[in-house]
């Protein structure tokens, strides 16, 4: 399924497929006029909108074969890259890269084509871009409040909107099909000279149109697969699950909560009952329906790449089954506790006093029984601290140790390291 991970072909071959793509979309703009400033300024004074309804076309048709491809089970939306929107900061660079393309005619990409084909203008504007990137990495610490402020993570026009992708998709195919309109009827009414229309042309133009609006409602009637028949679909997942790479030695957790550069987080994926008997340190206790709210998805695919995020139930099957529904929907860096709650305390045993082993009925159900409800107050829940103020044994004599020690150093659990971390790259394209 893809998109395919085309590292995997080596260096040189993955080289060969970016090139080859740079090279077609420069050629796409060139045959399209793009290397001339005169057509690219004339959107401006409304003489020539070949720019403005060429990248809609792009954009239009991209969309619907992407959600067309992810309705067929061809394609994984949750590995495809979506920028984040940073608003302000955003809205700011798109004026003054408004401003640049109308004094300098040329916007990022079409100054390349330009400077390919060896135009002077194409190639100054090349020298002024780098330059300004330079000055701008130069100097954007001094703004850089500003610069990452109004952080919105991943926010597609489906969330802001509110309703579905495929009803989405019809409003912006109606919407660029009206905007193509408009733009022939402004041409008409500010270009010197209107260029005629051949017959022949204007009824592809209405065909191509029309086949556009067609399939943008197949794929908002069939809509997009649910996270259990993307589930089904990925091979990939499956064979991940088979091979237990995503099950996390409760060690290795422990050895990457030491860990200042990462940021860990634990969901506890448990009962608030058992939760308050023993928890973890730091997990937040999270209803595995809750995990679908788009809130919740929002806040998990909006994480920093530097961050992991670990799946614990008293077992596995729960948190197994949270895991296959998340990573379906695009949530990464996800893992599941090996053994869960039950593992944990096995490795980092509670005091006799507190613990005792009980059987466990069902998978999912506590084989320890603890007297107390201790929270995270003892030293099983942080085993990576030698000490802490936190620390609370109820049934254990305060003066049989130093305050806030516990009194025991755990042993050195041996484990296969499975965590790696996986980020999304961005690959930029368009005329920027």
């Amino acid at each position: 399924m893809a998109p395919f991970d085309l590292a995997t072909l080596g260096n040189l071959a993955y080289a060969l497929v970016f090139g080859a793509l740079g090279f077609g979309f420069g050629a796409a703009l060139e045959m399209g006029g793009f290397g001339d400033t005169r057509k690219l300024a004339g959107q401006f004074y409304l003489r020539d909108l070949t720019v403005l309804k060429t990248m809609f076309t792009a954009i239009v048709v991209a969309a619907v074969l992407i959600f067309l491809a992810s309705g067929l089970g061809v394609l994984d939306l949750g590995r495809v890259y979506v920028n984040p929107t940073y608003l302000w900061p955003g809205i700011v660079g798109g004026l003054i890269m408004g401003v640049g393309f109308v004094i300098g005619g040329f916007c990022p990409g079409t100054s390349l084509v330009a400077a390919a084909t060896l135009k002077v203008d194409g190639i100054l504007f090349v020298a002024g871009a780098l330059t300004g990137v330079w000055l701008f990495g130069e100097s954007v610490s001094s703004f850089d409040t500003f610069w990452l402020s109004s952080y919105m993570g991943r926010f597609t026009l489906p969330d802001w909107l509110g309703l579905s992708v495929g009803t989405t998709l019809v409003l912006v195919v109606l919407m660029a099909l009206a905007m193509f309109w408009a733009a022939e009827r402004i041409e008409a009414r500010f270009a010197p000279v209107p260029a005629p229309v051949p017959p022949r042309r204007r009824a592809l133009r209405r065909a191509g149109a029309g086949t556009l609006a067609a399939v943008a409602l197949v794929v908002a009637a069939r809509g997009q697969p649910s996270p259990d028949e993307r589930w089904a679909r990925s091979s990939r997942l499956q064979e991940q699950v088979r091979d237990r790479a995503i099950f996390v030695h409760p060690a290795e957790v422990v050895a990457l909560r030491k860990d200042v550069s990462l940021q860990i987080d634990v969901l506890d994926l448990r009962s608030e009952h058992d939760f308050n008997l023993f928890h973890v340190g730091g997990a937040r206790r999270v209803d595995p329906a809750a995990l679908e709210t788009p809130e919740e998805l929002k806040r998990l695919r909006d994480r920093p790449p530097s961050s992991v995020v670990f799946l614990v139930s008293n077992d596995e099957d729960r948190a197994l089954t949270a895991w296959r529904r998340l990573v379906a929907q695009g949530v990464g860096n996800l893992y599941v506790v090996e053994g869960g709650v039950n593992r944990w305390l096995e490795l980092y045993p509670a005091p006799a006093c507190v613990a005792e082993r009980a059987t466990a009925a069902a998978p999912e159900e506590p084989r320890w029984r603890l007297a107390y409800a201790t929270g995270a107050s003892l030293p099983s829940a942080w085993p990576e601290l030698a000490s802490s103020r936190e620390f609370r044994v109820p049934c254990e004599d305060p003066m049989s140790h130093a305050p806030g020690e516990h009194g025991e150093r755990w042993p050195a659990h041996a484990y296969a390291k499975r965590v790696k971390l996986q980020t999304k790259a961005a690959v930029k394209g368009g005329c920027g």
